[in-house]
């Protein structure tokens, strides 16, 4: 038995604020000299995709802060109270609060998703794209990044049953 501690992620959501925590454990994990294996379900399954376009969805988080990413530091301080009556039905919202949670997280340093996907695939961590779930929307393997592996639960299941570290994200 080896004395490698194992890391299993389930990744279940496409959205931008959902695509950063399963590279950034698995990323740290592997850094950490763990084996990591990440299995994209559903809209996570998207995040595999060579033309990755995650967005944000302030409606589906009415709890997300709203704050500028430019302007006077007291304009940046500001969390602008965006009731969820204008962010789910005000066209072209998403791309807007996409838009600045981007360039809120390039003016804090922070990698990009596509970044933090390409260390996850250059340091070993296993990309298992659920097989039902391509199915399902008609992907095609062609469509997903290369070093993209393709299972079903059982697949994800056997390392799952292994590991240390268990996580749906």
């Amino acid at each position: 038995m080896s004395d490698t501690k194992k890391m299993a992620l389930i990744a279940s959501r496409g959205t931008l604020d959902w695509a950063y925590p399963p590279f950034i454990l698995a990323s740290t994990a592997v850094a950490m000299d763990m084996e990591v294996q990440i299995f994209f379900t559903f809209y996570g399954l998207t995040l595999l995709k060579k033309k990755l376009d995650a967005k944000v969805a302030p409606h589906s988080n009415p709890s997300m802060p709203m704050k500028m990413p430019f302007g006077p530091k007291t304009f940046k301080n500001i969390e602008w109270p965006i009731p969820n009556l204008i962010s789910s039905n005000l066209p072209g919202f998403n791309d807007v609060a996409t838009t600045l949670m981007k360039k809120t997280f390039k003016s804090k340093g922070v990698a990009t998703v596509e970044q933090l996907r390409d260390i996850c695939v250059e340091s070993g961590v296993k990309l298992v794209g659920c097989q039902m779930t391509m199915d399902v929307f008609g992907f095609t393997k062609d469509e997903f990044i290369d070093g993209v592996e393709l299972g079903g639960a059982a697949t994800f299941l056997e390392f799952a049953a292994e590991a240390d570290i268990q996580l749906f994200v």
